[in-house]
């Protein structure tokens, strides 16, 4: 387990990804030798990381400011129809993006998403732009199957479940980029 957290944490190095940028595109990863006295913090931040990738549900959500209407107000529509999602995006114009605001729907705007939220990037985008791209009903054309997130909050009976996802990736996304930056850089 200590040997698959140290590669876990050493394939998440800015140094290793800088330096075998080259050859990650090529090829699979090549472990390179480490000194002895950067093992432990490389298998430190690996588990760390293992905990937060694969416990992500289980996290703590980021204190995030949710800004809208009382859902138990006069009027108020079931909470599943309050929670809603058809398409997030972020605040702001189309050309100058807020990136610290993602209004939810026409009733929920989310803000206070800090910058680092940004850096952890799941390829070419950060894990906030992945869930904007995806959480969004979708109808297939060729098969008019619609893809629906807020089916799975019914499932769950929690129609919280979006929100509080956003919430816990922001932890994901915050606590990956201190686990990083907390990574020795490569003596070789």
């Amino acid at each position: 387990d200590d040997i698959f957290a140290f590669i876990y944490g050493l394939l998440h190095s800015p140094d290793y990804r800088e330096r075998f940028a080259a050859d990650l595109k090529r090829s699979l990863p090549r472990i390179p030798r480490i000194e002895a006295e950067d093992f432990p913090a490389f298998r430190t931040a690996g588990q760390k990381l293992l905990d937060l990738h694969i416990g992500y549900e289980d996290l703590e959500p980021y204190p995030l400011m949710i800004a809208g209407a009382d859902p138990m107000g006069p009027g108020s529509a079931d909470l599943c129809d309050w929670f809603r999602v058809e398409k997030l995006k972020w605040g702001g114009k189309a050309r100058e993006k807020d990136m610290s605001t993602i209004i939810y729907n026409n009733r929920i705007t989310i803000t206070g998403i800090p910058d680092e939220a940004h850096e952890y990037m799941l390829g070419s985008r950060s894990a906030l732009e992945w869930i904007i791209d995806r959480y969004q009903v979708k109808t297939d054309k060729p098969s008019g199957i619609v893809n629906d997130p807020n089916d799975y909050s019914r499932e769950v009976g929690n129609p919280r479940y979006i929100l509080n996802l956003i919430a816990k990736i922001t932890r994901v996304s915050i606590d990956t980029v201190a686990a990083v930056r907390s990574l020795p850089d490569l003596a070789m």
